[in-house]
């Protein structure tokens, strides 16, 4: 039943996103994020078997030229379709405010993650919370320009 809920949710924010170039469902302040609102983004990717763009809202850290967003699904036990689509198939678009822009994914390394994690807690709490959920390691993924 979750996924049904994140998807029909996630949908209608895109589309609200979309329509006020992120005033509206630019920020998300569930949980942690809401004494601290977390900057939120639109990620537009390939389906892997598919082929359709889809568009799912992601909370996401500016760190430099880079974007990094982190697929932790709640701390589910799978990977989000979308990190699958990306592992696919890394070309994508993300949206910023009105700003949309080609981007490719990059899952992050042991290093490179252990350097991000304590930042993306900082951003928002409730990540290392989804970790303790989770059987498997919850990937960050780096959004490099294109």
């Amino acid at each position: 039943m979750l996924p049904k809920i994140f998807r029909i949710v996630g949908r209608a924010q895109a589309a609200v996103y979309r329509r006020t170039g992120g005033r509206v469902g630019g920020t998300w302040r569930i949980g942690a994020g809401f004494r601290k609102p977390v900057p939120t983004l639109l990620l537009e990717h390939r389906g892997r078997r598919t082929g359709r763009l889809f568009t799912v809202p992601l909370l996401y850290l500016a760190h430099g030229a880079d974007i990094i967003v982190v697929a932790s699904q709640g701390g589910r036990a799978e990977h989000p379709q979308w990190y699958r689509n990306l592992l696919a198939d890394p070309d994508a678009h993300i949206q910023v405010g009105r700003e949309r822009r080609p981007v490719r994914a990059v899952v992050a390394d042991a290093e490179r993650r252990a350097v991000l994690w304590p930042e993306l807690l900082d951003l928002y709490a409730d990540f290392g919370t989804y970790q303790s959920w989770a059987e498997r390691e919850i990937p960050v993924v780096i959004l490099t320009p294109r």
